[in-house]
Protein backbone atom coordinates (compact mmCIF):
# COMPACT_ATOMS: atom_id res chain seq x y z
CA UNK A 1 0.00 0.00 0.00
CA UNK A 2 2.44 2.73 1.10
CA UNK A 3 2.04 5.71 1.63
CA UNK A 4 3.18 8.01 4.40
CA UNK A 5 4.23 5.61 6.97
CA UNK A 6 7.01 4.22 4.15
CA UNK A 7 8.59 8.03 4.83
CA UNK A 8 11.44 7.84 7.22
CA UNK A 9 12.38 11.89 6.98
CA UNK A 10 8.96 12.90 7.49
CA UNK A 11 8.06 10.10 10.03
CA UNK A 12 11.54 11.25 11.77
CA UNK A 13 10.55 15.41 11.73
CA UNK A 14 7.25 14.69 13.34
CA UNK A 15 8.04 12.02 15.92
CA UNK A 16 10.65 14.64 16.93
CA UNK A 17 7.98 17.39 17.58
CA UNK A 18 6.96 18.23 20.97
CA UNK A 19 3.32 19.30 22.12
CA UNK A 20 3.40 23.18 22.43
CA UNK A 21 5.95 23.89 20.03
CA UNK A 22 5.48 27.00 17.74
CA UNK A 23 5.22 25.82 13.78
CA UNK A 24 4.72 27.50 10.30
CA UNK A 25 3.95 27.23 7.23
CA UNK A 26 1.71 28.53 4.50
CA UNK A 27 -2.04 27.29 3.86
CA UNK A 28 -1.77 24.68 0.69
CA UNK A 29 -5.31 23.74 0.72
CA UNK A 30 -9.04 24.25 2.21
CA UNK A 31 -11.45 21.58 2.61
CA UNK A 32 -14.56 21.42 4.34
CA UNK A 33 -13.07 19.65 7.42
CA UNK A 34 -10.17 22.21 7.85
CA UNK A 35 -6.97 23.11 6.13
CA UNK A 36 -3.29 22.13 5.22
CA UNK A 37 -0.08 23.57 5.74
CA UNK A 38 2.96 23.36 4.20
CA UNK A 39 5.41 23.90 7.14
CA UNK A 40 8.78 26.02 6.31
CA UNK A 41 11.12 23.78 8.01
CA UNK A 42 9.45 20.57 7.54
CA UNK A 43 9.94 18.01 4.68
CA UNK A 44 6.83 17.48 2.22
CA UNK A 45 3.64 14.99 2.91
CA UNK A 46 3.78 12.03 -0.08
CA UNK A 47 -0.58 12.40 -0.36
CA UNK A 48 -1.20 15.47 1.56
CA UNK A 49 -1.09 19.00 0.37
CA UNK A 50 1.15 20.08 3.26
CA UNK A 51 2.18 17.63 6.27
CA UNK A 52 0.78 19.99 8.92
CA UNK A 53 -3.91 20.10 9.23
CA UNK A 54 -5.72 22.78 11.37
CA UNK A 55 -9.30 20.69 11.73
CA UNK A 56 -12.21 23.05 12.22
CA UNK A 57 -12.34 23.03 16.09
CA UNK A 58 -8.29 24.87 16.10
CA UNK A 59 -9.24 27.36 13.54
CA UNK A 60 -10.35 29.91 15.85
CA UNK A 61 -12.13 30.91 19.17
CA UNK A 62 -15.12 32.78 17.34
CA UNK A 63 -17.88 31.19 15.60
CA UNK A 64 -17.55 31.40 11.53
CA UNK A 65 -19.08 29.55 8.70
CA UNK A 66 -16.17 28.41 6.56
CA UNK A 67 -12.58 27.85 7.17
CA UNK A 68 -11.99 30.39 4.11
CA UNK A 69 -13.84 33.10 6.52
CA UNK A 70 -10.31 32.64 8.86
CA UNK A 71 -7.93 32.00 6.80
CA UNK A 72 -7.12 31.74 2.84
CA UNK A 73 -4.91 29.34 0.55
CA UNK A 74 -1.26 31.49 0.20
CA UNK A 75 -1.47 32.77 3.99
CA UNK A 76 1.51 32.29 6.15
CA UNK A 77 0.48 31.32 9.48
CA UNK A 78 1.98 30.11 13.29
CA UNK A 79 0.30 27.02 14.95
CA UNK A 80 0.87 25.46 18.02
CA UNK A 81 1.71 21.81 17.43
CA UNK A 82 -0.60 19.60 19.15
CA UNK A 83 0.02 15.83 17.94
CA UNK A 84 2.14 13.58 15.53
CA UNK A 85 -1.03 12.00 13.72
CA UNK A 86 -0.06 8.54 13.22
CA UNK A 87 -2.86 7.43 11.11
CA UNK A 88 -2.38 10.12 8.40
CA UNK A 89 1.24 10.81 9.12
CA UNK A 90 0.34 14.56 9.29
CA UNK A 91 1.10 17.28 12.54
CA UNK A 92 -1.89 18.35 13.77
CA UNK A 93 -1.97 22.06 14.14
CA UNK A 94 -3.77 24.53 16.31
CA UNK A 95 -4.23 28.24 15.02
CA UNK A 96 -6.51 29.16 17.61
CA UNK A 97 -3.76 28.28 20.52
CA UNK A 98 -1.55 31.01 19.35
CA UNK A 99 -4.63 33.87 20.11
CA UNK A 100 -5.74 34.49 23.48
CA UNK A 101 -9.07 33.03 24.12
CA UNK A 102 -11.72 35.70 23.70
CA UNK A 103 -14.07 33.43 26.90
CA UNK A 104 -11.12 33.98 29.41
CA UNK A 105 -10.23 37.09 29.06
CA UNK A 106 -14.50 38.24 29.14
CA UNK A 107 -14.84 35.83 32.32
CA UNK A 108 -11.98 37.96 34.42
CA UNK A 109 -14.07 40.84 34.33
CA UNK A 110 -17.61 39.71 34.19
CA UNK A 111 -19.80 37.73 36.55
CA UNK A 112 -23.32 36.77 37.08
CA UNK A 113 -25.88 39.47 37.97
CA UNK A 114 -24.19 41.67 35.43
CA UNK A 115 -26.52 43.51 32.70
CA UNK A 116 -24.95 43.45 29.57
CA UNK A 117 -26.24 44.38 25.72
CA UNK A 118 -25.87 41.96 22.86
CA UNK A 119 -27.23 40.67 19.62
CA UNK A 120 -29.24 37.54 18.78
CA UNK A 121 -27.04 35.11 16.50
CA UNK A 122 -29.04 32.13 16.77
CA UNK A 123 -32.15 30.69 17.48
CA UNK A 124 -32.60 27.19 18.71
CA UNK A 125 -35.29 25.24 20.15
CA UNK A 126 -33.82 25.26 23.62
CA UNK A 127 -33.41 29.28 23.22
CA UNK A 128 -31.40 31.60 21.61
CA UNK A 129 -27.75 32.84 21.27
CA UNK A 130 -26.84 36.22 22.47
CA UNK A 131 -22.97 37.52 21.27
CA UNK A 132 -22.31 39.77 24.33
CA UNK A 133 -18.52 40.48 23.34
CA UNK A 134 -16.42 40.04 20.74
CA UNK A 135 -16.23 36.05 20.10
CA UNK A 136 -18.03 35.25 23.44
CA UNK A 137 -22.09 34.27 22.87
CA UNK A 138 -24.04 32.75 25.91
CA UNK A 139 -27.55 30.85 25.84
CA UNK A 140 -30.53 32.20 26.90
CA UNK A 141 -32.62 29.01 27.90
CA UNK A 142 -35.96 28.95 26.45
CA UNK A 143 -37.74 29.55 30.37
CA UNK A 144 -35.22 32.63 30.51
CA UNK A 145 -36.85 34.71 27.80
CA UNK A 146 -39.56 37.13 27.96
CA UNK A 147 -42.59 36.54 25.86
CA UNK A 148 -41.57 39.17 23.75
CA UNK A 149 -40.24 37.39 20.53
CA UNK A 150 -36.93 37.81 19.24
CA UNK A 151 -35.15 37.21 15.98
CA UNK A 152 -31.90 37.08 14.49
CA UNK A 153 -29.77 40.20 14.92
CA UNK A 154 -31.78 41.85 17.14
CA UNK A 155 -29.97 44.15 20.27
CA UNK A 156 -31.04 42.73 23.43
CA UNK A 157 -30.21 43.34 27.01
CA UNK A 158 -29.69 40.20 29.09
CA UNK A 159 -28.22 39.04 32.72
CA UNK A 160 -25.36 36.94 32.98
CA UNK A 161 -26.31 34.16 35.26
CA UNK A 162 -23.50 31.49 35.23
CA UNK A 163 -20.27 31.71 33.84
CA UNK A 164 -18.55 28.70 33.14
CA UNK A 165 -14.69 28.94 32.58
CA UNK A 166 -13.77 25.01 31.90
CA UNK A 167 -17.02 24.53 29.60
CA UNK A 168 -16.56 27.77 27.58
CA UNK A 169 -20.52 28.36 28.71
CA UNK A 170 -22.26 31.45 29.07
CA UNK A 171 -25.64 31.00 30.63
CA UNK A 172 -28.20 34.74 30.02
CA UNK A 173 -30.90 35.64 31.12
CA UNK A 174 -33.68 38.26 29.72
CA UNK A 175 -36.41 37.64 32.73
CA UNK A 176 -34.23 39.17 34.87
CA UNK A 177 -32.83 41.92 32.53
Amino acid sequence: MGGASDDPELWAFLASRHRGEILSGTITAIERFGAFVALDDGPDHPIFPGVGFISIPELSWRRFEAVSDVVQVGQHVSCVFLQFDTWNGEARLSLKATQPDPFQEFADTVGAGRRLRGQVTKLVPFGAFVRVAEGVEGLVPLQELTSEVVATGDEVTVTVTDVDRERRRLLLSRRQA
